[in-house]
């Protein structure tokens, strides 16, 4: 009917009909009906209706009714249609439209209901114009609306006219979408009187929409502020060639935050929104399949000849190999008394009741990895039930937590714990000095630490106190950090069990809003002490007579800038940019003490920047308490309950965020009710993993393998920036023996190639790293054939930098490292430089990767997955017009995936992308693919939050999830070259062992491919409970309402014809 002509026609008729002297309302009421059915559906309606004149029509028509209810509903109906059009409301307001819905629009009564919700929902449409909205402010109707809103709410004691109210609070938020708006609101006390309706209709479940809305204008109408620190810039610097310093932030005005022009846009012209996504895919086959040159003068590569001795030595040493074999057990327990029970990764890989010995059985080593299989499930359901240090942190704790059960491994602390006779802070954060006996803690508290060390649990695995500190003193840091973390130092046992995603219980937002909203409301009741802070040297408060919590970060990998006590309970905390940068708030890691256990503290981090987070969908921070680590737990744990992530009212100008027109922060807000009264906690964004904690593991790593069969060479690929060396890691076999061809065959291994932790705030990839060394040094039979197989170059940290000084994404050149291989300088970006040497070299011999993998975290998504590179995949994305069939392309980029996804528990292929995108053509990814001609380059993403399917469904990772996904790499490489067609006849003959792998995985883990396809459908992310921001209402909003106003008329017409029918019978 629109397509012929019907608009126009029904629009032309309503016309002529009531521009005759006596109009038949008996032919305009079904016509006004019909015309607003068709309206509904038609999105050129307003334009033909203002062409047609039919707007003024029905304006007269309305005001000629004003007494006639059931004449001035159709009107009103008629031009909710038309105002559905931005333009056709403007004019609307210019013909007098809202002055005339305010004549309609009454106090509380019980008559004419339905033609004042009909006549609230019009003004509630033409107020999404600007200009309506500012005359709407300019004649004072915010005010009147807010009375009206009040006197409807105080009357309407049964909740009947629900629909009135709501479109009364719709009309508001309308106006508040203006500078001059959200003025007149706060005004006219606005943010008080819906604060004060809001609260008194919290617990009716019927008043959702009300509460929803009011909140959503309260957010709205919040004074924009910026955030309470000096200077948006890192609080730390570092001189960087070509860095600028710091500058002060100008004053902000509301003008900096909203744009409030004239022009009006028309949300229902016909313009198709660009798919982003496929805007940023690589269309032009050349750049896909290229292969740029050099980017260095190629004598420059014989450097890297010294990172690949394997190639070159001749391995005299193994002559004397048979009798050293003898010795090197005994020889190895003697001299490194700091070395884990186990080389394999950690307990996981082998069951509970097996021995951890440093040497073990060879059946016992044969079946470790199937153990670990099949254990999964049943440890996954293990994570259902609560641990008792969980369980505490996130409900009311009992009040003897934590000294019930002390172990027997440290008698001579019980009494010291009983009796208060030393304070946790005294030992909280060691001093780094030559020797703990000189430190500059006082005398009585180094022998305190002397004490704890000497007791350190023995079954943290990879990890000695004593060597860290020799480490940590070693590590250069922009701030000169002069003291280590107390995690970090006594080390991290995974628990024994997986921990449940968070339920996040509905409502828990609205309230965390209400009471940011009653600060402003009620600010009398307000501390605002600042109690921490890096910008003000000195201490700020006076330990003895505080009764606030006591805060501290200035150590390695920590990130705290500033904590503001709010209330008595409550803090705001504030993230430290990335040095020399403005932004990239994300990773925090900090320590707290002075706490009082089973009382519930609010720690609100006020200025985090992504648009969204997985604390929306489950995720918790990570807390690692000092006295029940002394207690015999070393453990960091995910902790914090009422956790979410929303907009809050904070902003930074255009000018200072290097043009970024309206930045804005995201608040992150989580309760704590800590286990122990004046204990000392530290938190954390995620399982920290320290550069020093690297250093020291890779020393213990090397002294736990026995020489003379893994080949293990730790050497430096560089100096950073900030002058710490970046490790370069070798892994193999060594060769059998140093004969020609036993040598010859070592050094025809294939080379596989594995970075990590570019990004300093993914910590996670740095776990997942840590499984994947462990397990390759491991005496497991599956490491062992790894190892004979492939030679693997691991560079385990490609930012140390930014790992020491706190920083979430960037160097200390404030730069995305990750967005630096294209063209990596020497002197800015070595790692990079280096790496990519290094990789250059590899194939200028002929020895290319034949895997590439970069470990990454990812903050939006849960499980594992991989990113690959396909240049068929790309263009069919994009429906490139270029025929697919005229490029070649490997396609075993797509094995290794399909290989996790059966073998490791946390992978999903579903959520695998192999696309190219413009914006990426400068990372790892895809610069080895293009550059290098490696087909298998990947980057491996691994959620900072869980799974959303297989065994850990519903499960938070842990360290030791982790830990498992870098040993189930591994396997996915040995079946990768198992199939490979330059299969070693040596790893042919263990087929029969990995198909048994293959097998029971698949099994046990029951991740056959149907389960995997149907993952690949689902969403990521279901729509998050609560508005994690609030603009402007949606189209869908728009289309519900339309939808409404159908319902509306279509009873209309049903109640009519019944009484027609009455009538006539």
């Amino acid at each position: 009917m629109i397509s012929k002509g019907g608009s126009e026609a029904l629009l032309q008729t309503l016309v002529d009909t009531a521009r005759t002297p006596s109009p038949d309302y008996d032919i305009l009421l079904p016509l006004f009906r019909l015309l607003a059915k068709v309206g509904l559906r038609d999105k050129h309606f307003g334009k033909k209706a203002l062409e047609l004149e039919a707007l003024d029509v029905t304006l007269i028509m309305a005001r000629k009714n004003l007494s006639h209810s059931q004449n001035l509903l159709h009107c009103l109906w008629a031009l909710r249609v038309f105002a559905s059009s931005v333009t056709t409301g403007a004019m609307l307001g210019i013909n007098g439209a809202m002055e005339l819905l305010f004549k309609v629009i009454s106090p509380y009564t019980r008559k004419r209901t339905r033609t004042i919700r009909a006549a609230t929902e019009v003004l509630a449409a033409l107020l999404k114009s600007k200009s309506n909205g500012r005359r709407a402010v300019n004649r004072g109707y915010v005010a009147s609306l807010l009375r009206l809103h009040q006197d409807w709410h105080r009357h309407d004691t049964s909740n009947t006219y629900v629909q009135i109210r709501q479109a009364l609070l719709l009309c508001l938020k309308h106006v508040a979408n203006l500078q001059s708006g959200r003025e007149a609101f706060l005004a006219a006390q606005g943010m008080e009187i819906l604060f004060s309706t809001a609260q008194n209709c919290l617990d009716q479940k019927r008043m959702e929409p009300i509460i929803s809305m009011a909140l959503q204008i309260l957010r709205q109408c919040y004074p924009k502020s910026s955030l309470p620190l000096p200077t948006i810039s890192s609080a730390y610097a570092f001189p960087v060639l070509g860095s600028t310093g710091a500058e002060l932030p100008p004053v902000l005005t509301e003008e900096d935050f909203e744009d409030d022009s004239d022009e009006e846009v028309d949300q229902d012209s016909d313009s198709e929104d660009g798919k982003e996504e496929d805007d940023d895919l690589e269309t032009d086959v050349n750049k896909l399949s290229s292969k740029p040159g050099l980017d260095r003068p190629k004598e420059e590569l014989e450097q890297y000849a010294v990172m690949c001795r394997e190639l070159s030595d001749r391995f005299e040493e193994l002559e004397s190999k048979c009798e050293d074999d003898l010795d090197f057990g005994a020889a190895q327990c003697d001299n490194n008394r700091h070395l884990p029970m186990a080389p394999s990764p950690k307990q996981h890989f082998l069951n509970q009741d097996q021995s951890y010995g440093m040497h073990e059985r060879e059946d016992t080593a044969q079946t470790s990895l199937l153990s670990m299989v099949k254990m999964g499930r049943s440890t996954a359901q293990l994570g259902l039930k609560e641990n008792p240090i969980t369980k505490t942190c996130q409900n009311v704790p009992s009040k003897d937590l934590g000294t019930d059960s002390i172990p027997n491994e440290i008698p001579d602390l019980q009494p010291s714990l009983k009796e208060g006779a030393w304070t946790v802070d005294d030992i909280s954060c060691p001093g780094i000095s030559t020797s703990l006996s000189n430190s500059t803690l006082p005398r009585e508290n180094t022998e305190i630490i002397d004490t704890l060390l000497q007791t350190h649990p023995k079954d943290v695995p990879f990890h000695d106190p004593h060597l860290y500190m020799d480490k940590a003193r070693r590590t250069r840091s922009v701030a000169d950090f002069w003291v280590v973390a107390f995690p970090d130092l006594w080390g991290h046992s995974s628990l024994p069990t997986t921990q449940s995603m968070l339920e996040r219980k509905w409502g828990v937002q609205r309230m965390k809003i209400f009471e940011d909203i009653q600060r402003l409301i009620q600010p009398s009741d307000l501390i605002n002490k600042v109690v921490f802070s890096l910008d003000e040297p000195g201490p700020l408060q006076d330990i003895s007579t505080s009764c606030c919590l006591r805060f501290f970060s200035q150590f390695e990998s920590g990130n705290l800038r500033k904590a503001i006590q709010v209330r008595e309970f409550e803090y705001d905390l504030l993230i430290n940019a990335d040095v020399n940068s403005t932004q990239h708030q994300q990773w925090f890691y900090f320590k707290v003490a002075g706490m009082r256990g089973g009382v519930p503290y609010r720690f609100n981090v006020i200025n985090c920047e992504k648009p969204n987070s997985q604390f929306n969908y489950g995720m918790q921070p990570t807390m690692y308490s000092v006295k029940e680590a002394c207690l015999g737990r070393p453990t960091w744990i995910r902790t914090g309950y009422e956790i979410c992530y929303y907009k809050n009212h904070y902003r930074v100008r255009a000018a200072a965020a290097g043009g970024t027109s309206g930045k804005c922060y995201y608040t992150l807000t989580f309760s704590i009710t800590f286990p122990h009264n004046e204990d000392v906690c530290y938190l954390a964004y995620h399982y920290p993993y320290t550069y020093t904690a690297l250093m020291t593991h890779l020393d213990i790593l090397e002294k736990s393998v026995n020489p003379k069969h893994v080949y293990f060479r730790q050497e430096v690929l560089c100096q950073t920036v900030g002058g710490n060396p970046c490790p370069l890691v070798t892994i193999t076999a060594m060769p059998e023996s140093n004969s020609t061809d036993h040598l010859e065959k070592f050094r025809q291994r294939p080379y596989q190639v594995i970075t990590a932790r570019v990004h300093p705030g993914e910590s996670n990839s740095s776990w997942v790293m840590k499984g994947t060394l462990e397990f390759l040094v491991s005496s497991d039979p599956v490491a062992r054939l790894l190892r004979e197989n492939l030679i693997f170059k691991m560079i385990p940290m490609l930012n140390p930098d930014g790992v020491i000084n706190g920083n979430h994404r960037c160097s200390l050149n404030g730069e995305d490292l990750n967005r630096q291989w294209l063209s990596p300088r020497a002197h800015l970006q070595p790692t990079i430089y280096h790496a990519k040497g290094l990789l250059y070299y590899l194939c200028s011999i002929g020895r290319r990767p034949g895997v590439f993998c970069d470990f990454h975290g990812h903050s939006q998504k849960k499980n594992v997955f991989l990113y690959g590179c396909s240049i068929k995949e790309t263009l069919w994305q994009t429906e490139c017009p270029v025929s697919t069939m005229t490029v070649s392309e490997d396609v075993s980029y797509r094995t290794l995936p399909k290989l996790l996804d059966k073998l490791a528990p946390a992978f999903t292929m579903g959520s695998c992308s192999f696309l190219v995108e413009k914006s990426r053509a400068s990372t790892a990814r895809i610069v080895v693919w293009r550059e290098m001609g490696v087909s298998k380059s990947y980057t491996m993403e691994s959620s900072y939050c869980g799974c959303s399917q297989g065994p850990y469904q519903g499960l938070q990772f842990g360290t030791k999830e982790l830990e498992e996904m870098g040993a189930m790499f591994c396997l996915g490489l040995l079946v990768l070259e198992l199939k490979s067609v330059n299969c070693s006849h040596q790893l042919r003959g263990a087929a029969p062992l990995l198909k048994a792998v293959e097998e029971t995985l698949d099994y046990h883990l029951q991740r056959c491919s149907s389960s995997s396809s149907s993952t690949a459908e689902l969403e990521d992310e279901p729509p998050c409970l609560e508005e994690i921001d609030y603009q402007t209402d949606s189209s869908l909003r728009q289309e519900d309402s339309l939808v409404e106003l159908d319902r509306q008329i279509q009873e209309c017409t049903f109640n009519e014809e019944e009484e027609e029918d009455e009538g006539t019978g």
